[in-house]
C-alpha cells in the first residue's frame, strides 16, 4: 500500500464495503466502476450538472467531486436503493405518474435530491424544492412536472394521498396521458447508458484533439504512443482502410485529420488501451507538427474576397434564394420602411449524456456491433461500414437510451473511431467523451446575422419583405445546407406576405461545425421576424396581436414559399387562447414594485414544418408481430432520444389491434431487427413512423381478422378487437388474442406484419407545390421582470399555445411543450457558448449556463388541436416548436417593459443597464 492509498468502509444502501482509495478517489468511480452501480451518472465530472447526486449522511452530494476517503464510516444512498420489494419509492412514483421523465439521464439523481429535501421536510414549498433541486440540471423537462412530481410525493408520504394500481386501460388509447413504459427503469436507475455498457476484455479509446482552429498538418509521429504501457493500438489517418471522410449529405469530415485541421474538435489520432488513464497518457505521448494558418472566425469574415480558404473550394457552402412576389413594386409602393439587424450566437446543446459508442467485433462471424445512442443509426451504419471499407451488413448498429440529444447527436461523433479500433485490436472498445470534449467537439446551432427591410403601409399592412441571412455553418457542412434552408423558408414568420425576398449564405469557418438544433434553423429567424413584428406595431400605433392577426397564416394563405395551405392551421386559435388568457391574467390585483423593478409582456408566434420536405426522401418502416402470450412488439427504426415515441408508437399499435400499451414491447433504432426508420429530426417521428406503426398494425390485424372470423362465424371485416380480446360484433362469443395468434401460426397466416410509409409528397425550393406536407403552429406570450439597476431580466409567466394536430399522448405532448419553453428561456437570455478566434471557451457547463430549476416560470399551457388529414390521428409533432418563439417573446417583453430593445441573444445585463441609463432605445 503506498502512502498515497487507504482503505476505507462505507455502508452503501446498507451494505458496508471495503475499498483501497488514493486522495483523488471520488465517490463516484467507487459507486459506478467497483460496485457498478450505474444509476449514479458521470454527465460532467465536474460538479456542474448533478446528474451523480446521492445521499450522504442525509445530505445531497454530487458523487463525481464528493472525495472518497470523507466517505469512510459512512452511509450513502443511492438510486438503486430507493425502491422497496413492495414497490417503488412515492417519488419515484410521482416521476413516472406525473410525466416528469423523459431521457431518464438526469433522473436518477433528481429524485435523490428530492428524496434529502423530503427526509427533512414533508411540506416544501416551491422554493425549497428549487433550492433544493438548483444543483441539478436537465434539459429535457423544462422542471415543471419534477415540481409537480415532488409535491405529489410530499402529499403522499404525509398520508394525504394512496397510492392506487390504475386499472388496465380500455377504451380508445388515442389522446390519454399513458405513462411511457421505460419511466420505470428510469426512476430505478436500472436504464443502462452506453458509457454505463462493461464487456469482457474491453479496451478503452481516447482521441487526440487539433490544437489549432486551422493549420496544416506537418507531421504525425505515433511511435512513442504505440510502445505505452496497455496500450493495444495507435491510428492516424493513414490507418483508415475506406473513406477518408464523414458527413450526412456532404462527405468533407475527416475521420482523422490527414491534410489539415479546420476547428479545435477535429481528431488527430485514437488510441486504444487497457484503462482510461493508459489511453490519456498515450495521446501525451503523440507528436504534431503544425503549420498554423490565418483563422477564419466569422461568417462575416468568410465571405471577404480576401478571407482565407476553410475549403479548397472556398467558404460558401451554400447560397440559397427564396421569392415571392415582386418585392421592388411592393416596396415603391409602401409608406414606411422599416430595417432592422438582428444577431443570433452559436447554440450548445448541453445534453447531458456526453458522447459514447461501444464498438464490439464477431470474429466468427467478422461482424461488428456498435451500440450507441444516436439520432440516425441507419445512417451511422453507412457511414461506419464506408469508413472500414466493409458491406453494411457486416455492421450492426444498436441504439442505445440517449440522455437527450436536441438535433446534437445527428452527426457521427465516436462511432467510427471505436469501430476502427475494434476492427484493428479484434476487441469490445468504449470511447466516452470529457464533458469538455464534448463542448470543443459535437456542432452546435448556427451563429446568424439576419438583416430584415420591411414595407408597410400606415394602415398597417405589410407589403414586403426583403432578408439576407449570414449563418455560420463552422469547419465542415455537417446539416449546414438543410437547417439554412430552413431559416430562408422561415425568415417571414408564420405570415401571408405577399412580396417577400431572402437572400441566405451558409458559410464555412474556423469555429465548431454547425448543424441540427431543436428548431432547425427556424428558431434563428423566428428571432428576427417576430423582433421585427413589434418593431412595426410599435411604428404603426398597432396592437401586436391584431399585427399578427391580419397577416396570420390561415387556410387558404400562401406561406414564404408560395404553398398554399388546405388544411390544419390553428395559429389564430392559438393567438385567441393566449390573449385570452392575458387579458385574464392583466385583470388580476398588481404587486407594488420596487422604483428600479419594471414587468411587462411580451408576444411571438412561429410555424414549424413536420418532417423533411423540398422534394426529399422522406420514409419510415416499422413492423408490429402479435404474440403467443397476446402481446405485441413494434420495432421501428426510428431513434427514441427522450421525447416519448415509443409510448406513442405503443398507443398506435394498441388502438389498431385492442391490446393495452402494458403489453406491448418497443424495440427501435437495431438495425438488424428493424427497418430504417431515419433521422428523428424535424418533427417527424409521430408523423411518419407514427403512420408506419399504424399501417403495420392494420395489416396484421387484416391477417388475424381471417382466422378469427372462420372461428367466430362473421366476416372478417366484422371482427372487432378489443382489450385483448378478438369479439363478435353482437358480442355473443369472443377468442383471446392469444388464441387467435396460436391459431393463425398452425394455418400459416403471418402474425407479423411491415409496412414502410412514405408521406404526402413535396418539391424542391424554388418549385410550384407544397414544400411541406404538414407544419405546426405556436403563439406564446410571456410575462418578464427588469431590472432597471442591474440589467437582470426574470422569466416569471409564460402562456404558450401549440397546435400539433391532435394530442396522442396529452401529458408527453405538455412535457415536450414544458421542456421547449425553458431551452428557449436560456437561448434568450442565460446561455452563452464563447469561441474567441476558433478557441473554445465554454469548456463547462458551468460556463455555459443553461437554465436551472430556479428559473423555471409559471407556464399556462394550452394544445390546441387543428387535426392533419394525413397525419396519424390527426397528429402533426411539436418536439420543435415550443421554443421557437420564445427568444422574440422575452425580446419584446424587455422593449415593452424599459423601452430598449435587444437585437440579440442571450441578451446581455450590462448592455441593457447602460442602454437604459443612457436613454437608448435598441442595443445590438
Amino acid at each position: 500500500m503506498t502512502t498515497d492509498s487507504r482503505q476505507i468502509r462505507v455502508k452503501v444502501n446498507g451494505v458496508w464495503h471495503t475499498f483501497q482509495v488514493g486522495r483523488r478517489t471520488m465517490l463516484m468511480e467507487l459507486l459506478r466502476e467497483h460496485l457498478h452501480l450505474t444509476g449514479t451518472k458521470n454527465g460532467c465530472n465536474q460538479g456542474h450538472c448533478g446528474a451523480c447526486t446521492v445521499i450522504v449522511e442525509g445530505r445531497a452530494e454530487r458523487a463525481c467531486i464528493y472525495r472518497a476517503e470523507r466517505a469512510d464510516g459512512k452511509s450513502v444512498e443511492t438510486i438503486e436503493g430507493l425502491a422497496r420489494p413492495d414497490g417503488l419509492h412515492a417519488l419515484q412514483r410521482a416521476f413516472v405518474e406525473h410525466g416528469a421523465v423523459q431521457c431518464g439521464f438526469c433522473t436518477p439523481g433528481l429524485i435523490m435530491a428530492a428524496k434529502a429535501l423530503l427526509d427533512r421536510t414533508l411540506h416544501p414549498t416551491d422554493d425549497e424544492i428549487k433550492a433544493a433541486l438548483k444543483n441539478n440540471l436537465c434539459r429535457c423537462t423544462g422542471y415543471v412536472k419534477i415540481i409537480n412530481a415532488v409535491h405529489a410525493a410530499a402529499r403522499e408520504l404525509r398520508g394525504e394521498a394512496s397510492p392506487q394500481a390504475s386499472p388496465p386501460a380500455t377504451g380508445s388509447f388515442i389522446g390519454r396521458s399513458i405513462p411511457r413504459q421505460d419511466a420505470w427503469d428510469k426512476v430505478t436507475g436500472r436504464t443502462i447508458f452506453t458509457a454505463d455498457l462493461r464487456v469482457p476484455n474491453m479496451l478503452h479509446a481516447a482521441a487526440l484533439r487539433s490544437a489549432y482552429p486551422h493549420a496544416r498538418l506537418v507531421r504525425v509521429d505515433v511511435t512513442r504512443a504505440r510502445t505505452m504501457p496497455g496500450v493495444a493500438a495507435v491510428l492516424t489517418a493513414a490507418d483508415v482502410p475506406g473513406s477518408l471522410n464523414h458527413g450526412l449529405i456532404l462527405k468533407d469530415w475527416p475521420v482523422l485529420a490527414y491534410d489539415k485541421v479546420r476547428y479545435v474538435g477535429d481528431a488527430i489520432a485514437i488510441v486504444a488501451a487497457e484503462t482510461p488513464e493508459q489511453a490519456a497518457a498515450a495521446l501525451e505521448a503523440i507528436e504534431v507538427e503544425y503549420d498554423p494558418l490565418p483563422v477564419v472566425s466569422s461568417a462575416e469574415q468568410g465571405l471577404q474576397p480576401d478571407a482565407p480558404l476553410v475549403h479548397a473550394d472556398g467558404n460558401l457552402l451554400k447560397y440559397i434564394e427564396v421569392n415571392k412576389g415582386n418585392v421592388a413594386d411592393a416596396f415603391a409602393a409602401s409608406d414606411l420602411i422599416i430595417e432592422r439587424t438582428y444577431r443570433t450566437p452559436i447554440g450548445e446543446h448541453a445534453f447531458l449524456e456526453p458522447e459514447a459508442s461501444l464498438a464490439v467485433p464477431d470474429p466468427d462471424s467478422g461482424t461488428l456491433t456498435v451500440y450507441v445512442g444516436s439520432q440516425i443509426p441507419f445512417a451511422d451504419r453507412a457511414q461506419i461500414a464506408a469508413s472500414l471499407a466493409i458491406p453494411e451488413d457486416r455492421v450492426r448498429v444498436v441504439h442505445m437510451p440517449t440522455g437527450g440529444a436536441f438535433g446534437g447527436k445527428e452527426d457521427i461523433c465516436t462511432q467510427i473511431h471505436t469501430a476502427l479500433l475494434a476492427h484493428v485490436t479484434r476487441r469490445p472498445v468504449l470511447m466516452v467523451l470529457s464533458r469538455s470534449e464534448s463542448l470543443r467537439v459535437h456542432p452546435k446551432r448556427h451563429a446568424t446575422t439576419i438583416r430584415v427591410k420591411s414595407g408597410v403601409t400606415r394602415d398597417g399592412r405589410i407589403l414586403a419583405q426583403h432578408i439576407h441571412i449570414v449563418g455560420d455553418t463552422g469547419a465542415y457542412a455537417s446539416l449546414g445546407v438543410p437547417v439554412m434552408t430552413r431559416a430562408a423558408t422561415h425568415a417571414a414568420g408564420p405570415y401571408d406576405i405577399p412580396n417577400v425576398r431572402v437572400e441566405c449564405h451558409a458559410v464555412y469557418t474556423n469555429n465548431p461545425p454547425a448543424g441540427a438544433f431543436r428548431g432547425f434553423g427556424a428558431t434563428q429567424a423566428h428571432f428576427a421576424a417576430e423582433s421585427q413584428m413589434d418593431v412595426i406595431a410599435e411604428s404603426l400605433g398597432i396592437s401586436p396581436f391584431e399585427l399578427r392577426r391580419r397577416h396570420a397564416l390561415r387556410v387558404g394563405a400562401a406561406t414564404t414559399t408560395g404553398q398554399v395551405l388546405r388544411e390544419s392551421v390553428g395559429l389564430l386559435e392559438c393567438l385567441d387562447r393566449v390573449e385570452a388568457t392575458l387579458r385574464s391574467l392583466e385583470a388580476e390585483p398588481v404587486p407594488e414594485l420596487p422604483a428600479d423593478i419594471r414587468r411587462a409582456w411580451g408576444l411571438a408566434c412561429a410555424y414549424k414544418n413536420v418532417g423533411l420536405g423540398n422534394g426529399l426522401v422522406d420514409s419510415a418502416g416499422a413492423s408490429v408481430e402479435a404474440t403467443l402470450d397476446g402481446g405485441l412488439i413494434v420495432r421501428a427504426g426510428a431513434a427514441e432520444i427522450g421525447q416519448g415515441m415509443p409510448v406513442v408508437l405503443s398507443q398506435i399499435a394498441a388502438e389498431e389491434l385492442g391490446v393495452s400499451p402494458e403489453r406491448i414491447e418497443v424495440i427501435s433504432g437495431d438495425t438488424d431487427q428493424c427497418l430504417d426508420g431515419g433521422a428523428t429530426t424535424a418533427s417527424r417521428q409521430t408523423f411518419i413512423t407514427g403512420n408506419a406503426v399504424r399501417h403495420a398494425a392494420l395489416r396484421l390485424r387484416q391477417s388475424l381478422a381471417l382466422t378469427a372470423a372462420e372461428q367466430l362465424g362473421v366476416a372478417p371485416e366484422d371482427v372487432i378487437f378489443t382489450d385483448g380480446v378478438v369479439r363478435r360484433p353482437d358480442g355473443a362469443r369472443s377468442l383471446a388474442l392469444s388464441e387467435v395468434v396460436a391459431q393463425a401460426r398452425q394455418e400459416g397466416r403471418p402474425t407479423r406484419a411491415e409496412y414502410v410509409y412514405t408521406p404526402p409528397p413535396t418539391v424542391e425550393l424554388g418549385e410550384v407545390g407544397d414544400s411541406h406536407f404538414a407544419f405546426g403552429f405556436a403563439a406564446e406570450a410571456v410575462e418578464v421582470e427588469v431590472n432597471t439597476r442591474t440589467g437582470q431580466v426574470r422569466v416569471l409567466r409564460v402562456i404558450a399555445a401549440n397546435d400539433a394536430g391532435r394530442a396522442l399522448n396529452p401529458q408527453s405532448l405538455e412535457g415536450q411543450i414544458e421542456g421547449g419553453i425553458v431551452m428557449g428561456l436560456g437561448y434568450a437570455l442565460t446561455e452563452r457558448f464563447v469561441v474567441a478566434d476558433g478557441y473554445v471557451r465554454s469548456d463547462s457547463l458551468a460556463k455555459f449556463k443553461m437554465p436551472d430549476i430556479t428559473l423555471t416560470p409559471e407556464i399556462h399551457n394550452f394544445i390546441v388541436e387543428h387535426p392533419t388529414s394525413s397525419g396519424p390521428y390527426g397528429a402533426k409533432g411539436a418536439g420543435e416548436l415550443p421554443s421557437i418563439p420564445m427568444a422574440p417573446a422575452i425580446a419584446n417583453a424587455i422593449t415593452r417593459a424599459i423601452g430598449v430593445r435587444p437585437l440579440s441573444v442571450p441578451v446581455d445585463p450590462r448592455a441593457l443597464r447602460a442602454a437604459w441609463q443612457s436613454g437608448q432605445t435598441e442595443i445590438p
